[in-house]
Formats: C-alpha cells, sequence, structure tokens
C-alpha cells in the first residue's frame, strides 16, 4: 500500500513538472539596454514582440514519421502557448524558414505546412503576426522568381509580390526584406526587392525631410536645416525602422556576442563561409553580401536588425552602431536546444530590451516521457496486485 502510494506521487510530481515547469521557456535578458530601463516598470505603450525563427515544419502528409508529425507538433503547441501565457506578447514575428522543404511542395502539400504552421500557434492567431520568406520556403536562385515565392506571399499576411513587407505596430516601425532574393544575380525577384528598397527608402526620406528655415542667431541669416536629396540619404544612422531579415547582414567588425562561448571573438570568417543549412539540400552563404549590406544600410538607415537563418543566437554591433540580433532555430531539426527571442520596445521608441529564451531540448522531452510511461505501468501493476 506504502509503495502504491510513493509511486502515484512519483507519477503525479513527473506529470505537474511536465505540465508546468518543461514546457516554459528560460529567458534571459541579454546586455545592451542599462539597468534603469531593464527594471523601469512596463507601460501600456511598450511593445512586446517574440521572434522566432526555422521552425522547419514538414506538413502533415509530407511523408515525415510519427515523431515528427504527432509528438513534435504536440509538443512544440504547448511550447508556443506556455511562451504566450509567460511572456504576454503583443505580436510575432517569424524570421523565415517555417518549412523544411518548402520550395519542393506542391501547392496541396504546402497547404498542410500552413495547416500545421496555424495549429502550432495556437493563442498567437489572435494576435498580429509577421512571416519573412527563407531559403527553404522559396528556394534557390536558380529556380527562384515571383511565381516561386508566391505559395509563402499568398499564405501569409503584409508580404508584397516580392516577399516584402512594411507595418506600423505600437510606437515600432517595421520594414521585412526577402534577403534570399538578395543573394541572386541577375534575377527579377532581386529586382523587385530591390525597387522595394528604393520605395521605403523614398517614403522615409519623405517623413524625415524638414527643409525648414533655421535662423542663424550669429549672422542673422536663414539656413537650410536639411537639404532633401533621394540618392544622398539625409536620415542619421539608427533612425530608420527595426529590420526584418531572415539572412544576417555582412559582418566586417569583431563586435559579435556568441552563444556557444558567452564571449566577444571574431566570427567573421566562419559567418561569411559557404556551408550547409542544417540537413536541407542548401549550400548558401550564411549572411548577405557586403554590398546588399551596404544598400542597405544607406537606403533604410535601421535603429535595429532582427535575422535568423544560422540557427544559433548571437547579439552584435556593425561599424555604425547598429545592433543586429540573430534569432536561433525554434526547432528540434537544428540539432540544438530550440529557442527564440522576446523583445520589448519601450514607450519613448530608443530603447528595446532583448531576452533569449531556451526550451527544453529533444532528449529532455523524451526522457521524461518514458520516465512517465514506466511510472504510469508501475502504478498500474501495483493497483492490480493490491
Amino acid at each position: 500500500m506504502i509503495l502504491k502510494r510513493i509511486i502515484l506521487f512519483l507519477f503525479i510530481f513527473l506529470y505537474t513538472f511536465y505540465e508546468n515547469w518543461l514546457p516554459t521557456p528560460a529567458c534571459t535578458v541579454v546586455p545592451g539596454a542599462n539597468n534603469q530601463e531593464i527594471h523601469r516598470p512596463q507601460v501600456k505603450d511598450d511593445l512586446k514582440v517574440m521572434m522566432v525563427a526555422d521552425l522547419l515544419l514538414s506538413g502533415r502528409e509530407s511523408g515525415s514519421g510519427y515523431l515528427d508529425l504527432y509528438f513534435k507538433d504536440f509538443y512544440f503547441s504547448r511550447f508556443f502557448r506556455k511562451s504566450f501565457e509567460f511572456l504576454k506578447p503583443d505580436m510575432l514575428i517569424v524570421l523565415g524558414d517555417v518549412s523544411s522543404q518548402g520550395s519542393e511542395l506542391s501547392q496541396r502539400k504546402w497547404s498542410y505546412v500552413v495547416q500545421e504552421f496555424h495549429s502550432l500557434l495556437g493563442p498567437f492567431l489572435d494576435l498580429p503576426y509577421h512571416v519573412v520568406p527563407g531559403d527553404r520556403d522559396i528556394g534557390e536562385c536558380n529556380n527562384l522568381n515571383e511565381f516561386s515565392a508566391n505559395k509563402i506571399i499568398r499564405s501569409f499576411p503584409g508580404l508584397d509580390s516580392a516577399g516584402c513587407g512594411a507595418f506600423d505596430i505600437g510606437n515600432v516601425n517595421f520594414v521585412s526584406l526577402n534577403s534570399v532574393a538578395l543573394l541572386c544575380g541577375n534575377n527579377d525577384l532581386r529586382f523587385s526587392v530591390e525597387k522595394a528598397l528604393e520605395r521605403e527608402h523614398i517614403e522615409l526620406q519623405t517623413e524625415n525631410e524638414h527643409v525648414t528655415n533655421v535662423v542663424n542667431e550669429s549672422s542673422g541669416t536663414k539656413i537650410p536645416k536639411y537639404e532633401f536629396n533621394w540618392r544622398e540619404n539625409t536620415m542619421l544612422s539608427g533612425s530608420g525602422p527595426v529590420l526584418l531579415l531572415h539572412f544576417p547582414l555582412h559582418q566586417t567588425t569583431n563586435n559579435v556576442h556568441d552563444e556557444s562561448s558567452g564571449s566577444l571573438q571574431y566570427r567573421a570568417k566562419s559567418l561569411n563561409k559557404r556551408q550547409a543549412v542544417g540537413d536541407g539540400p542548401y549550400e548558401l552563404s550564411q549572411t548577405l553580401p557586403s554590398n546588399a549590406t551596404e544598400y542597405i544600410f544607406h537606403a533604410l538607415r535601421p535603429r535595429m536588425i532582427f535575422s535568423a537563418h544560422t540557427q544559433t543566437f548571437s547579439d552584435r554591433i556593425h561599424p555604425d552602431g547598429t545592433r543586429e540580433i540573430v534569432v536561433p532555430a525554434m526547432s528540434w531539426d537544428a540539432g540544438k536546444k530550440p529557442g527564440f527571442v522576446a523583445v520589448t520596445f519601450r514607450q519613448n521608441g530608443t530603447t528595446a530590451i532583448v531576452s533569449h529564451c531556451k526550451l527544453a531540448g529533444k532528449l529532455h522531452v523524451l526522457l521524461l516521457y518514458i520516465s512517465l510511461f514506466f511510472v504510469f505501468m508501475l502504478t498500474v501493476q501495483t493497483s492490480l496486485r493490491s
């Protein structure tokens, strides 16, 4: 009788642990904002955004095994629900690679990926969300065009025919670019992305144009405060929108915080090598080329950048002082613990508090399920004997 109670208590304990602790993210604030901002109470005008990347969904009828289609989906839906309850975000942003091989799927099979995505989101479906195209979603350069990108563009809100988007929420202006197309040479989709860049550039310049006359107190003459010319960007660095990409920008400085070592180290050579992306068929550069990076900085003057693709977290500072956060993969397929980034944009519109959140790995979850199964079987056997 005592043994039965002990086993039953153990089963209840493990089940409670599974229900409450294991699916809950462990979040750590990343250095970058001062302590006063971090500890200042949040107000209703602060914008809280959850950013995820590399979900690598396969679709429920793409030939994947039971573990992928049911166990993984079931557990990641719990991750999303617990993360929603824990963070109470105002918006969700997905920085590409929703699918593991979406560019190769037919329209019918792609629809299963979209269904799987919606089933995972759960409570997030009631929030605004934005999806950035990834290389696995729309394919390599030799097959990349507006038609090949149509599946993801038509499936998710806020994307134009080039796979780019721009939107305001709260006090923050966001611009998302189809960075996959920017890796390609003479490609129609690349030209469309460049046109979208120029369009955003002109709109931002117009918004920031203040051709006002200022009186010079010493001479009494009037001088123009700004001279508007869209080819010569008059915007200050960091005065533009929050930029959303799948591929990180080219990195030329050594100021990179890498999660694997926890220290600042030089990683430009390793980041710019051509290397395999996860387990998939693509072998693309890990970052955008330097000319595309310079083009983006000149056109947008982003105040902050969020990217993905490398599947690990990093925090880097570009030469002009712009901060770029690389969001880790939220998938067991990446071979590491899944994670995401939570960002609070403060009411003043100039400060962002970034938290790196980690979730339980596949091995921990499987071990817990196995433990629950054995304890459950012991409980049943003990009950039958008594």
